[in-house]
């Protein structure tokens, strides 16, 4: 799972002023107008300047430099309308220019992120995610605790900045608690186990003493004691007491009134929500009864491909047997954190020797292994990739916690998802890439995204990387169950244990792992459809160019073309690719 849900609470504070993007190309039609480009790259300039102003925190994980680092997100009621009335306004003059007149051009791709992006989150309003915004796989609590290990305090102005900013903090996460009494006043809620997952979590930063601390990490980095005394006074005075706040609101107020069901039709017009989400993450038109169907005609036709490397492996052609066979071998196990650790590492580098003979043009950003925070493991929280930037190298993070319930095969796929050839590939090939609007760092989507992650993991076995019998067979009996169980249990009444159960069959992950899946599913509807939506539609297109280009296709040219314009939805990434076949044919 890719890096982040940048932190999801909305609204905007003026205190952050963005780099200035490159300027527009002047206007050049008879009328003085601007042209289609210059018209889509000053709608551009528009939202990069605001939704930095509005999200400076965003800047942090996507590459993006700022000239002050002391803005913070408002999440007042007030400002969230403002915001809405804004996007409303960009999306109007996004709708307004034609994608045909931009075809070839950087702002051919603008136009399809920001498209994407503002429609997605007009659509999702329905869902009033502002009045129930916990989550234990990217909530406030963990956006902002990695962003403090990220602030910058080089120099005396940073480090007022920083103090500044963390100040406000404490303001933030009460008006938080108050956006979720508003919330519980009117129905919305989460369910009840996520809510304990939240309150474990802030448990563990409230356990560690101040100088361990991530929103201490400033003062930690910063050879300055007046400037150490002031950030262990807000630390101390200011935000340990408002996290113990929220901690109490949750544990005392908000757990007993959480919802007991899953499904997010639970909520007020829940079943709407749950389909803008849904196309907001795939960015397919597909609804959720056709998800469910094709996910479950795609589960069974993997199968064969199961059976197929259960017979040579375990000498048997059923199923069940084959996975139990995997699911228990073994040979398959971790003895210790620092073997998962180490053999991760592996994985990785294994996988960088390999990748130029995939792909044309190979980024020379590097990746590295790095462990969950002590405060993270064992809360539910994945495995996930952080990009990296010009001063720091990308992050595969990856929990430490029970490495005896994870098996080879298992932490094999993830490393060839989350760094080589999937989501570091696909991150740092875009960053490197010149020419694009800055807005296109701050865009991405789960279906394009995801997408090419899962088709990543069968990539790697094509390219040789699995060392372990059970990668292979647990990585195939995967794909798909996601498109499954997620509208199983939020449109289709599955309860907690048949999607455990329907899960835990394949074998991808630990058993102990069941729970943490489902209430991840119950904290982001739709978001596990994306991976094998994206999945299916990219191989789809390279059997598409395989067939029409016959012995001209190059397997390094396909996914540079793939990659080349970041996480395009998919309806223009297929555009794209059949422009490029009808290209090549010529």
């Amino acid at each position: 799972m890719r890096r982040i849900a940048l932190i999801a609470a909305a609204g905007c504070l003026a205190a952050c002023q963005a780099e200035t993007p490159p300027a527009a190309e002047p206007a050049d039609t008879a009328a003085g107008l601007p042209s289609p480009a210059a018209a889509m790259n000053d709608i551009a300039d528009r939202y990069y300047a605001w939704t930095l102003e509005r999200f400076p925190e965003q800047a942090y994980f996507a590459a993006v430099e700022l000239e002050r680092h002391d803005g913070l997100l408002d999440n007042s009621p007030e400002a969230l309308a403002a915001a809405q009335a804004t996007e409303d306004e960009l999306l109007a003059a996004v709708e307004a220019i034609s994608a045909d007149d931009l075809v070839g051009k950087p702002e051919w791709v603008a136009k399809a992120l920001l498209e994407q992006q503002l429609r997605s989150s007009v659509a999702r309003r329905v869902c009033r995610q502002e009045l129930w915004n916990i989550s234990q796989m990217g909530g406030w609590h963990l956006g902002y605790s990695q962003l403090a290990t990220l602030q910058p305090v080089a120099t005396p102005e940073l480090r007022e900045q920083a103090l500044a900013r963390w100040a406000r903090f404490p303001g933030f996460i009460d008006q938080e608690v108050a956006n979720l009494r508003s919330g519980v006043e009117q129905g919305y809620t989460v369910p009840k186990a996520v809510t304990q997952r939240v309150i474990d979590q802030i448990d563990g930063l409230l356990a560690l003493p101040t100088e361990n601390s991530p929103f201490f990490s400033p003062a930690a980095r910063a050879d300055d004691a007046a400037f150490s005394e002031a950030l262990q006074e807000i630390v101390e005075g200011g935000i340990t007491p408002a996290l113990k706040r929220a901690r109490d609101y949750l544990a005392d107020e908000y757990l007993p009134v959480a919802r007991e069901a899953l499904s997010i039709t639970a909520i007020p017009n829940g079943a709407e929500c749950y389909e803008a989400m849904l196309r907001g993450y795939t960015t397919i038109d597909r609804s959720g009864k056709d998800v469910y169907e094709l996910g479950q005609a795609t589960v069974a036709a993997n199968k064969a491909g199961v059976i197929e490397l259960g017979r040579a492996a375990y000498e048997t052609d059923d199923f069940n047997e084959i996975l139990e066979r995997a699911k228990n071998d073994p040979n398959d196990r971790f003895e210790s954190r620092e073997e998962l650790l180490e053999f991760s590492k592996a994985m990785v580098e294994r996988a960088a020797a390999e990748m130029p003979n995939w792909v044309g043009t190979m980024p020379g950003q590097a990746v590295a292994v790095v462990p969950f925070e002590e405060h993270e493991e064992g809360t539910g929280r994945s495995a996930h990739y952080n990009p990296g930037n010009a001063n720091r190298p990308a992050e595969y993070r990856i929990p430490l916690d029970k490495p005896e319930d994870q098996s080879r095969g298992g932490a094999e796929t993830v490393a060839f998802h989350e760094a080589w050839p999937g989501h570091h590939l696909q991150v740092a090939t875009f960053q490197a890439r010149e020419g694009m609007h800055p807005v296109t760092s701050l865009i991405w989507f789960s279906g394009p995204g995801e997408g090419w992650a899962r088709y990543s993991e069968a990539l790697a076995e094509e390219m040789g990387l699995y060392e372990s019998v059970t990668g292979p067979i647990t990585r195939r009996a995967w794909p798909a169950r996601g498109m499954v169980v997620d509208p199983g249990i939020h449109l289709f009444g599955w309860t907690r244990e048949q999607a455990r159960d329907y899960m835990n069959e394949s074998g991808r992950f630990p058993e102990s792992m069941g729970d943490d899946m489902v209430d991840r599913i119950a904290i982001l509807p739709g978001q596990l459809t994306a991976y094998d939506s994206g999945g299916l539609e990219i191989l789809a297109l390279r059997r598409e160019a395989e067939e029409a280009l016959g012995d001209d296709f190059d397997v390094r040219e396909f996914h540079d073309k793939v990659l080349e314009n970041g996480t395009i939805p998919l309806d223009y990434l297929r555009q794209h690719i059949e422009a490029w076949i009808a290209e090549k044919q010529q």
